[in-house]
């Protein structure tokens, strides 16, 4: 019997169970979906075919898994022509699979004036949506004139409004399922940019364009900053209990902090021992706890705010040189020294915070990281 012929009553087998076996005998799908929800993906993927098919179908709920903006390495440009590329990372399968491709982007990542340090391309994660919004096109010019956002649920991406003021090297966060952009700079350095700060409210957006009703929302100025001297890096405004917070400069050097009250409109001075201790890069755990990596000494942290200090969760010589810190559901990633790893430390775990480290695609470093919602599929 051929090869052929004996695989075919399995596929028969198969396809029967895909269309006529109950997800638990005795109860409706849609009940049972509901039961199979409250139990841990990786217990379902581990029981059988059908259940493994759920937790991937669009109908189900959707488990968090890494996002990663990834970049051919300087001996692997043959990998792709594009200087970026953009791929999710599934836990339970623990493999790397590529997003549908972006339209054409004209980013610059590399230059040869900065051969220490690489063009930065600034992203965000808002409300289950990988929003691209600064970087850098040939010849020093934003990239962006307005986001790029990729939508999990679609798997599709769309455009944004047009940003009042294109930018690279600024602040970018999110709080609230509100999209922010503060300071930077445009094609040349004007000080109402780097003053200028402006939020979009993707959610609303996304809601109007579902109903077909127009105008769609768009960027909204706000209060300005006191000076330009946010300008300076490519940062991180992290959304904190109704706030954002930031610093101007990375790492250890001297810098300044500043706090901006998403629902007065107003700034504030950053307290002197969440400043103290930001040395390194920063995220906040569902808007509730900020974690730091002090990129130096390699410590993941959190934020006290009642006592107003950082109490040390972990210490590890992989976290040293941070270069990006993302936060969700009990995890904290970092994205090492080396472009290459990421470092997963289990923070709500019972005893001592666990660590381990998931690695890139060969040939490819890590230019960002996010935590959104699994791609759903049915080629499980």
């Amino acid at each position: 019997m051929s090869t052929a012929t004996a695989k075919r009553p399995k596929h028969h087998h198969d396809a029967a169970e895909h269309h006529h076996s109950p997800l638990l005998p005795g109860l409706p799908d849609d009940v049972a979906q509901l039961c199979l929800s409250l139990v841990p993906p990786s217990t379902l993927n581990s029981v059988c075919r059908s259940w493994r098919r759920l937790i991937y179908a669009p109908s189900f709920p959707p488990f968090l898994s890494l996002y990663a903006l990834l970049s051919p390495t300087q001996n692997h440009h043959h990998l792709s022509i594009n200087p970026v590329q953009f791929f999710n990372f599934d836990p339970i399968s623990c493999n790397w699979l590529p997003l549908p491709p972006p339209p054409p982007l004209r980013l610059q990542f590399r230059h040869p004036s900065f051969i220490s340090r690489n063009l930065p391309i600034q992203s965000v994660a808002v409300s289950g949506n990988l929003v691209l919004l600064a970087a850098t096109a040939d010849p020093f010019l934003p990239a962006l004139p307005q986001p790029l956002v990729f939508e999990t649920l679609s798997q599709k991406w769309i455009q944004g409004p047009p940003l009042s003021a294109p930018r690279r090297w600024c602040a970018a966060g999110a709080s609230r399922g509100v999209v922010y952009v503060a300071s930077g700079i445009s094609s040349y350095y004007e000080n109402d940019v780097a003053r200028s700060i402006e939020k979009w409210d993707l959610g609303a957006h996304q809601q109007r364009r579902r109903l077909r009703r127009q105008p769609l929302s768009g960027w909204e100025k706000l209060a300005k900053l006191k000076d330009g001297k946010f300008s300076r890096e490519a940062i991180d405004a992290v959304g904190w209990k109704g706030k954002l917070c930031m610093v101007n400069v990375k790492g250890d050097a001297a810098k300044e902090g500043i706090i901006y009250d998403v629902e007065r409109d107003t700034w504030g001075e950053m307290p002197d021992g969440m400043l103290a201790g930001w040395r390194g890069p920063a995220a906040a755990m569902e808007e509730e706890i900020i974690y730091v990596v002090d990129e130096s000494r390699g410590r993941l942290k959190k934020y006290d705010h009642v006592k107003d200090t950082w109490v040390v969760v972990v210490e590890n010589v992989l976290l040293k040189g941070a270069q990006q810190v993302v936060a969700a559901v009990g995890k904290v990633c970092v994205l090492c020294a080396d472009g290459v790893s990421i470092a997963v430390v289990d923070v709500a775990a019972l005893a001592a915070a666990r660590l381990w480290m998931v690695e890139v695609p060969t040939g490819y470093e890590a230019v960002g990281i996010h935590v959104l919602p699994r791609l759903s599929h049915s080629n499980v």
